[in-house]
């Protein structure tokens, strides 16, 4: 029963063995909430007997222990549905999170941001209600009335019949539509992602907007992506109503039924005014409950959508390794490295070639041509389809991700950076690195340049990804991370393509002097970048066209590295 509970409500083993518990708590109270019933019996017999004046004080201690039956399960109820969710709603989130840090790249290049927001806050917040609002209240309920309904039986079967029938047809009714629903709702959670995710595209995109004059089409589109949203919201609440009111309605019917089988037995002499009476009471008592029951199966219905979508990540298979990782130095050697984003789509084939330590490895060729993906499959950001991958003579797929992330230091094109200060944004290379140790690093990145220049200087605060400052700034502060962390494996991809001329000149200074002994993998489109590199690599459509010295690649006539060398030389005799 637990295992069916984590899997079914995407729950810790924890969190199940919780849910249990608030499932029997329910149940008891449910139990208990039945005894003023049979308090009511007693004093009503009493009464038509004409001995209820004399026993006031036996039906005030039954009113007290009544109390006090119903008060216990109710206050365990509350504890272990309530407070046990909302540790459990914790767990789950920071859980979902850890799993998130440890999934490869490959899984989040087939998901959007929006998307995975959506299922860390939304779907969390849906599953924390139900588990404290809903699940315990309707398994219990269901316990609790099959228990007191085969109690019915076995005193009056053919009252119990009539009373319990629309039960089970009213919970059918409602559990059948569990598919219909999970369609509604799973269209309804589309088009809030794509509403999501056209609102994101709007803020970021909104210069580019503006400046086409397409500001106006773009709002229209998301007018439209608006009411496509409320249009799945009405749709899902319509088709989850139209089966819940239907078994709502089935459930009055029974009231019926028991009044007309109840007078028929009535009338023959098989029942007495007070068996007739308390079934009456019995079964008004089991139908209110099972009416909200119903909604909160309908509820429950709702649940698989965001259920699948946080087991999907909690489920995935997370990239796994050795801590233990002691390499023999620092090359990086490709044997035979094929890949793919997708069954099907081949980005890399048959991919060789090492990046020796104390080396310059340049990786060159037309765009689209894989450089990028042998740089992120150099640190493990994606694991190969094919052949191997090894650092100092390790398979770097037995290597746990952050242990050899460890030995890397990297510089992307595209920079992120942090609404805090710029101290504290290098200070992300090496955490425990002292203010003297950022400046430095942050003066050989020529940070000093723009930095010194800013109200605050290093302290001041530059805004959402660093928003407050240029592109070329932005990425010398990624680089000062890089030179501040210090580690034995460089990886830079374009890491001057923001940086003018003089810039350029710097920043290839300062890392010249820092990158010697080290491993040094460079991504480059200008040829001027890579004319000092040790080895350059040019890879088209995902192969090694060729492979040597940039003296070397320059002898070969038909060469593509010589060719592209060509074309940027002349293009520097362009004018307008």
């Amino acid at each position: 029963m637990k295992q069916y509970m984590m899997k079914r409500f995407a729950l810790t083993e924890k969190g199940a063995a919780d849910m249990l518990k608030a499932i029997l708590a329910t149940t008891l109270s449910n139990i208990a909430l039945m005894t003023p019933i049979w308090l009511l019996f007693a004093f009503t017999g009493d009464y038509l007997a004409g001995t209820a004046a004399g026993r006031w004080a036996y039906y005030l201690l039954f009113a007290a222990a009544c109390l006090i039956l119903i008060f216990i399960p109710n206050y365990w109820q509350y504890n272990a549905t309530f407070f046990a969710t909302y540790v459990e709603s914790g767990k789950r989130r920071v859980s979902l999170a850890e799993k998130l840090r440890k999934l490869p790249l490959s899984f989040f290049g087939k998901k959007d941001l929006a998307d995975l927001t959506n299922t860390i806050m939304a779907d969390a917040e849906t599953l924390e209600h139900a588990s404290s609002h809903q699940i315990p209240q309707f398994y219990g309920s269901l316990i609790s009335t099959v228990l007191i309904c085969v109690g019915l039986f076995f005193y009056k079967w053919e009252m119990a019949l009539a009373a319990v029938w629309p039960i089970p047809v009213a919970i059918f009714i409602v559990a059948a539509s569990k598919k219909v629903q999970a369609h509604f709702i799973r269209r309804q959670s589309e088009s809030k992602v794509r509403l999501n995710d056209a609102v994101q595209e709007f803020i970021e995109t909104s210069r580019d907007l503006k400046s086409c004059n397409a500001e106006d089409a773009y709002l229209t589109e998301l007018d439209g992506r608006i009411d496509d949203v409320e249009k799945k919201a009405i749709g899902a609440e319509l088709g989850q109503a139209a089966f819940i009111v239907s078994a709502q309605l089935i459930l009055k019917i029974g009231i019926g039924t028991v009044a007309v089988v109840g007078s028929a037995m009535l009338l023959r002499g098989r029942l007495n005014v007070m068996e007739f009476f308390s079934f009456l009471l019995v079964a008004s008592r089991l139908y209110e409950p099972m009416s909200g029951n119903l909604i909160n199966l309908g509820m429950l219905n709702l649940l698989t959508v965001p259920v699948e979508r946080m087991n999907e990540i909690a489920n995935h298979p997370a990239q796994t390794g050795t801590t233990d990782f002691h390499p023999a130095g620092y090359d990086i050697r490709f044997e035979n490295v094929g890949f793919s984003y997708e069954e099907g789509k081949t980005v890399l084939r048959d991919v060789s070639f090492t990046a020796k330590q104390g080396q310059v490895t340049a990786l060159v060729g037309p765009s689209g041509g894989g450089k990028t993906t042998v740089s992120r499959l150099a640190a493990r950001f994606w694991d190969v389809s094919k052949g191997r991958i090894r650092v100092g003579g390790q398979d770097i797929s037995r290597i746990d991700p952050e242990t050899l992330l460890g030995v890397y230091s990297i510089v992307f094109q595209d920079v992120t950076l942090f609404n805090d200060t710029i101290l504290e944004n290098i200070r992300v290379g090496k955490k425990d690195a002292t203010d003297e140790e950022v400046l430095a690093a942050a003066r050989l990145a020529n940070c000093d340049e723009f930095a010194l220049k800013l109200p605050q200087g290093y302290a001041t605060i530059i805004g959402e990804n660093g928003s407050e400052l240029s592109g070329g700034e932005r990425q010398r502060i990624s680089i000062a991370r890089a030179l501040l962390k210090d580690a034995p494996i460089v990886l830079l991809d374009e890491a001057t393509a923001s940086l003018d001329v003089e810039n350029e000149t710097k920043v290839q200074g300062a890392l010249s002097r820092l990158l010697q002994n080290k491993t040094v993998l460079v991504i480059a489109h200008r040829m001027r970048t890579v004319e000092a590199a040790d080895q350059i690599v040019v890879l088209v459509d995902g192969r090694v066209a060729e492979a040597g010295s940039p003296a070397e690649l320059l002898e070969n006539k038909d060469g593509m590295f010589r060719r592209m060398t060509r074309l940027q030389t002349a293009s520097t005799q362009w004018s307008i």
